[in-house]
């Protein structure tokens, strides 16, 4: 992967919160409301490493209503292994456990 786009997902994925939120949603998709329950932090907070995770292309959102759904964006979900606990960024590799 060119540097110009690992750089902002390694910026992304180092904040502990953030890795977290990832972890969730590679299980399944989730509101921001069940994540802001999993991982016990507040919907401001949720909702703010949301939009630098989905800026930085590792996530993608929908709005339904009131809710708005996160998942893991494909491009990034091709990233994984089959298991999907290993990332392999090209310039380095994160294992999810």
């Amino acid at each position: 992967m060119p540097s110009e786009q690992c750089i902002p997902m390694l910026k992304a994925l180092a904040d502990e919160t953030r890795w977290r939120i990832v972890r969730e949603l590679l299980r399944e998709p989730l509101t921001v409301g069940r994540l802001v329950e999993r991982i016990e932090v507040s919907q401001y907070n949720v909702s703010k490493h949301v939009r630098i995770l989905r800026e930085a292309g590792i996530l993608e959102t929908e709005r339904s209503g009131k809710h708005v759904e996160c998942r893991v964006a494909e491009d990034f979900r091709k990233r994984l292994t089959r298991r999907g606990n290993l990332l392999d960024l090209g310039c380095c590799t994160f294992r999810f456990d």
